[in-house]
């Protein structure tokens, strides 16, 4: 199911196809065509994208030009994951016990 990276609603169009660079979430008006929602997004990634072609982003919550954008299924891209703030804290610890 594809979400919006701010809020985790399901975006509601035609299954298959890609927001439109305009499009903005219907429930918190996020815009969907960013970064934050693309499959190569990656806060680990040089730039923060896994696609060494694309350009240089600096806002990756808002819209933006990128051709090769593709919705990612987990609403933050490909890269991460929707987790509580203190799960790494957690992992860390678990590691370390």
């Amino acid at each position: 199911m594809k979400k919006c990276h701010a809020c985790g609603a399901a975006w509601e169009g035609t299954p298959g196809s890609q927001p439109g660079r305009g499009e903005a979430c219907t429930k918190c008006g996020a815009d969907l065509h960013c970064c934050r929602n693309c499959r190569h997004y990656d806060p680990s990634a040089h730039h923060e994208c896994r696609s060494s072609t694309t350009e240089y982003v600096k806002d990756k919550e808002k819209r933006n030009f990128c051709d090769e954008f593709e919705f990612s299924e987990k609403g933050t891209g490909g890269g991460g994951e929707n987790r509580p703030p203190d799960d790494m804290d957690q992992k860390w610890k678990n590691l370390f016990k």
